[in-house]
């Protein structure tokens, strides 16, 4: 039995490993691929222009939009990319929205933790072995593990009272091993993202700016009107979107990262209450 539960731990290690990998590298390449066929096919449709490019491949040069959505084509290449990085904050925040739900489990932590400690306090580990079942979330795993090398260690007649401590004690951070990892990864593509954004967007406005004054300086003032509104729109666009994709990217990175910090703080509040309950009735 000793040599087995290192091995499942591990097993358990990789397979969440493997499904938080597949995630990261599919959804980033799918939300680039969707943010271009959005700018492309949506954005621009040639049907939502006065003066379609129909031969422009890639890249077609559409004029006269028609609808405000359609301007948004005029920001240039640098469009689909923060589409695309909109589209990957969506998509995380979604992910992470659903493992930290669940990592929370059924109901309120502390009032977990306090059921925890009430039966302890009474001796009736099975009823707190139970309560963690009912719980779900990662604070309930955790305190599980402990749980059942605290049962283990009340019988336990080789060891004196600390080393029985320090066994628990192992034990809780050996289950507190496995559970951080799962809510922390992808967690960097959100933090990422939120300067990421801003920086594709800087790009942007200088393309456009670029542009803009290139076209005053080829065809002087009053040729170059239309060259260079198209050249602020390009800049104003991007900016916005930019501007757009950080802001949210930056909210839920701390929403998520303040939920994680409950979490953790009830892990370590479960680990203080094994041992030190362990500690105290069992001399």
């Amino acid at each position: 039995m000793a040599e087995t539960k290192p091995n499942a731990a591990a097993k358990a290690t990789t397979q969440a490993k493997g499904s938080g990998n597949a995630i990261s590298y599919l959804a980033p390449i799918i939300c680039l691929i969707a943010g271009y066929a959005i700018w492309r096919f949506i954005l621009g449709n040639p049907d939502s222009f006065t003066k379609p490019d129909l031969d422009g491949g890639f890249w077609p040069s559409h004029k006269g939009p028609k609808g405000a959505w359609n301007r948004m084509y005029e920001g240039g290449i640098i469009v689909p990319l923060l589409i695309g990085c909109l589209l990957m904050v969506i998509t995380f925040s979604i992910e992470r929205f659903l493992t930290i739900k669940k990592a929370m489990g059924a109901g309120s932590i502390a009032e977990f933790v306090r059921k925890v400690q009430f039966e302890l306090a009474n001796k009736n580990v099975d009823a707190a072995i139970a309560a963690c079942d009912k719980q779900k979330g990662s604070v309930g795993n955790v305190m599980k593990a402990g749980l059942k090398k605290y049962k283990e260690m009340i019988s336990e007649g080789a060891l004196d009272t600390e080393q029985k401590v320090h066994a628990i004690q192992k034990e809780v951070e050996e289950a507190t091993a496995l559970e951080l990892p799962m809510l922390q990864k992808n967690l960097v593509f959100l933090s990422t993202l939120t300067s990421l954004g801003t920086l594709v967007a800087l790009l942007g406005t200088v393309l456009g700016m670029i542009k803009s004054f290139s076209s005053l300086g080829e065809e002087g003032g009053s040729g170059a009107a239309a060259e260079l509104a198209v050249g602020i729109s390009e800049a104003l666009y991007n900016t916005a979107l930019g501007i757009s994709t950080s802001s949210v990217a930056l909210l839920m990175y701390n929403v998520f990262t303040t939920r994680i910090d409950s979490i953790t703080y009830g892990i370590d509040e479960s680990g203080f209450t094994l041992t030190q309950s362990f500690a105290s009735q069992y001399k």
